[in-house]
């Protein structure tokens, strides 16, 4: 691979922009409460992350 190149990845948890909803629908459940660790198999510092993120959107009317 050379210098130029760049890899796709994904984002992870605490990457995701609050402004992209449909990005965090596998953190939610329907009715858009936020599934515990148990579910997410998220490390805590990515569920606190994930959690900010998800309150940020819903305070800007983002989220369903």
């Amino acid at each position: 691979m050379s210098t130029n190149e760049q890899t796709q990845r994904s984002l992870t948890p605490p990457e995701i922009p609050f402004t992209t909803p449909q990005a965090m629908v596998r953190y939610v459940t329907d009715t858009g409460k936020i599934l515990p660790r148990k579910y997410t198999g998220l490390s805590a510092k990515h569920q606190r992350a994930v959690t900010r993120t998800i309150k940020h959107s819903r305070n800007n009317l983002l989220a369903q």
